[in-house]
């Protein structure tokens, strides 16, 4: 089994995988790589709005955006890292070992889980205003490589931002309800 996703398919990360393997997956990746882009590119949109905002005054509303947004994400990520995936793999734990399922302030697995996804969506819009504000992050002629670089990485960072979302909204929140119904 060769190919980008060999890695994924071993570790079992994916529809079959753990729940608690997905997000230690998602943690390790997606969150890692979030707050890590996120940090570097709040310092460059405030070093490209310096230098270019007077003449591209869609950068310090971008600015705004990706700011606000990186704030929510970090708010976002911290609930799913102490309070959701850890109970996620307490029930994972429970019901492979035909236990009962911890009871939790939240009730259902489905209330954070509702949430997450709402975040998701709001997440979603900021990327897609931060596009349609960079004309779909082609930097204008007169960018410099800073300017250039900030419109590169943001769309490696909405790449990655999809792929991330796609894993919890598809695949580990589905499977945490339905494990969840089905240990009841």
């Amino acid at each position: 089994m060769n190919g980008p996703n060999a890695n994924r398919r071993r570790s079992g990360i994916g529809p079959q995988g753990s729940l608690t393997e997905l997000a230690t997956h998602i943690v390790e990746k997606h969150h890692t790589f979030t707050k890590s882009e996120s940090s570097r590119l709040e310092a460059l949109f405030i070093k490209v709005s310096a230098k270019h905002g007077d003449r591209h005054p869609e950068l310090k509303s971008m600015q705004v955006v990706f700011t606000g947004m990186a704030n929510e994400l970090r708010s976002h990520m911290m609930k799913e890292e102490h309070i959701l995936f850890p109970y996620l793999a307490a029930m994972e734990a429970a019901v492979s070992e035909k236990r009962p399922v911890p009871h939790v302030m939240f009730g259902s697995v489905e209330n954070p889980v509702r949430a997450m996804m709402k975040e998701h969506d709001d997440a979603g819009a900021a990327l897609q205003a931060l596009r349609e504000d960079s004309h779909s992050f082609a930097a204008p002629e007169d960018a410099c490589a800073s300017y250039r670089e900030l419109y590169r990485s943001l769309a490696v960072f909405e790449a990655d931002m999809h792929t991330h979302i796609h894993l919890e909204n598809n695949i580990l929140f589905p499977r945490a309800l339905e494990m969840e119904a089905a240990a009841q």
